[in-house]
């Protein structure tokens, strides 16, 4: 199996062509996949885009995704669909399986999800085969676009190693669902292997993290002075997301998945 790979550079599409190299890099003008076996990266990537580009998530996740997906009117095709937890948005239940209802907030989840709903529309129209792919919030060194709206842990630590002052909400006690980047790619791989078709796969650790463990790790090994100021949860983000996050992962522990990078061992890489 040879996979035609859409956002090969982002962060996670990759360390995914860097670990699994024999896959083909889908250039960023090409909407043609060049195998019958897709994997699809191509995506925004938090909720902030509504202040400064309100179009932007829907340009990026969606009408994107239609023009790739005119290529694709086959049943030859399988088409991997890389998503996010953002889309099960306020949960009252954890963890989170991949039968629960998703009521997601913010444009970003939102339009994730919509993008889930078109791709399984356009599947049963078409005789094409899916996979969907619910990533958990994914950590690992060289992830240059981390910020304090994306990938927030990392940002958070390289403050961290400079000595500069951070924020955390709630006390820090906000629990998610960590795994390294590594271990998601080979995850993915597995379900692109491996995977039922026409299924929804949550990939993660299947445990909650104290986000302020973290942080306080990340503290004792850099040694650092950095202070850590608690403030109250912005009132946008208390809108757009859960307090507390983590998925269950049986379905991938059944196809044989098993986290091979601690916790701990994220975060001496992110300090190092």
């Amino acid at each position: 199996m040879k996979l035609s790979i859409y956002g090969s550079t982002g962060f996670i599409g990759s360390n995914f062509l860097e670990i699994y190299p024999n896959n083909i890099k889908i250039k960023r003008d090409n909407l043609k996949p060049e195998t019958k076996d897709v994997l699809y990266f191509i995506s925004t990537v938090h909720n902030y885009n509504v202040y400064d580009d309100i179009t932007k998530d829907v340009r990026v996740n969606l009408e994107l995704l239609c023009k790739v997906l005119e290529h694709c009117k086959s049943n030859d095709f399988t088409f991997n669909f890389i998503s996010s937890w953002f889309v099960y948005g306020k949960t009252k239940t954890l963890p989170v399986n991949e039968s629960q209802t998703c009521n997601p907030k913010g444009f970003y989840s939102i339009t994730k999800k919509c993008a889930e709903d078109l791709l399984i529309s356009f599947c049963n129209t078409f005789g094409v085969k899916y996979r969907i792919i619910r990533l958990c919030n994914v950590l690992g060194k060289g992830d240059k676009g981390a910020s304090s709206k994306k990938n927030a842990i990392t940002w958070m630590i390289n403050r961290i190693k400079e000595n500069k002052p951070i924020n955390l909400y709630d006390n820090g006690e906000v629990y998610r669902d960590f795994l390294h980047v590594h271990d998601v790619c080979k995850a993915i791989e597995l379900i692109c292997k491996k995977g039922n078709k026409n299924e929804i796969y949550n990939v993660g650790s299947g445990k909650p993290t104290k986000i302020k463990y973290l942080i306080e790790l990340s503290k004792k090994i850099t040694n650092s002075s950095s202070e850590i100021n608690y403030i109250v949860q912005p009132e946008f983000h208390a809108k757009v997301q859960n307090k507390d996050f983590w998925m269950e992962n049986k379905k991938i522990r059944v196809l044989g998945f098993n986290q091979t990078i601690s916790l701990e061992q994220i975060v001496e890489e992110l300090c190092s």
